[in-house]
């Protein structure tokens, strides 16, 4: 069972990224599955060439110190190659329509002018990235599901067209995890890309940002701690936080608190303490730029391994070998 996941480096690892999935891919990975720093993805919209580098070599740093095999780890651009022959041949079995009614593909593009080619086609090379390691599932959020359905319908026609060449992937929804929303607004998801980093927390932020931040959320006037995420969702965000910080239930936290500072407080010593270990050992590899090299390329070569007979076949059953 192979299952293939991908984080895009359009901004810092933040604690939603680190809750809801890389401590997951940590504590239940095997050394099957592949975890790809979605670079490739990064680059659909404008981006600053030197910052995407750096981002990506972080991702990479924080994957590595939160747990994740770094056998399992590879950066999609260090397969380019791969990818780029496999996106052509898929992209030849796709068609305008499929691509052109993605979600968020008329989501992006709705009221602009022009939009990168690259916005348009990138879910065709995300059924590479799928396709091409042999992945039978890859778990993903509600907004991805139709794009792991497009790989299904391309690996389909494909091997009905020249022959069996690839698995048909399966989407899974993971267990749902912490809901960690923005601190100053906590009626929108925590983001890495956020305009604002006010009410987000990154995996890198010293302690005492840490600190800050979380004292200075959004909560409410009711002055009363209780897990009610629609009346109060600040306070909910917070609990929640909390809850998957410590291991336990957000409802009974709720009675153990007494005010809203403490609250904050309570949760701010858990988070820092839940991300210390990461930290430091993200910052380590960082500054041994050789350690982290030699492990992105030893990820890079297992997953060239993983794939060169099945981008043979594809290529040669396509009449192209």
């Amino acid at each position: 069972m192979i299952r293939l996941s991908a984080i895009t480096p359009s901004g810092h690892v933040q604690l939603g990224n680190y809750l809801g999935a890389v401590r997951r891919w940590a504590a239940e990975g095997t050394d099957e599955d592949v975890y790809f720093i979605s670079d490739l993805h990064a680059m659909t919209s404008s981006h600053n060439a030197s910052r995407l580098r750096s981002l990506t070599r972080e991702q990479l740093a924080v994957l590595i110190a939160a747990g994740v095999d770094p056998r399992s780890v590879a950066v999609q651009s260090d397969l380019v190659r791969e990818l780029g022959a496999l996106t052509w041949v898929l992209e030849c079995t796709c068609t305008y329509g499929e691509a052109a009614r993605m979600i968020q593909f008329k989501e992006k593009s709705e009221g602009r002018s022009s939009v990168r080619l690259s916005l348009l086609t990138y879910p065709v090379l995300m059924a590479a990235d799928i396709l091409l390691q042999g992945a039978n599932e890859v778990p993903v959020g509600d907004d991805q599901l139709q794009h792991v359905e497009l790989a299904r319908v391309l690996a389909r026609r494909f091997n009905g067209t020249y022959g069996e060449v690839f698995t048909v992937p399966r989407a899974v929804v993971p267990p749902t995890a912490a809901r960690v929303r923005d601190l100053a607004d906590p009626t929108r998801k925590m983001a890495k890309s956020a305009q604002d980093a006010a009410g987000t927390v990154f995996v890198l932020d010293p302690p005492d940002l840490v600190r800050r931040k979380i004292q200075r959320a959004v909560t409410d006037d009711r002055a009363e701690v209780r897990y009610a995420p629609d009346e109060q969702p600040g306070v909910a965000n917070l609990l929640e936080i909390l809850a998957a910080c410590t291991g336990k239930d957000p409802k009974e936290l709720a009675g153990t608190v007494q005010g809203y500072a403490e609250l904050k407080e309570v949760t701010a010593e858990a988070v820092i303490e839940e991300l210390r270990p990461v930290r430091e050992g993200t910052r380590r590899l960082l500054d041994d730029p050789a350690e982290l090299d030699r492990a992105r390329a030893h990820g890079a070569e297992r997953s060239r391994d993983r794939c060169a007979h099945r981008l043979d076949a594809a290529l040669r059953v396509s009449g192209l070998g």
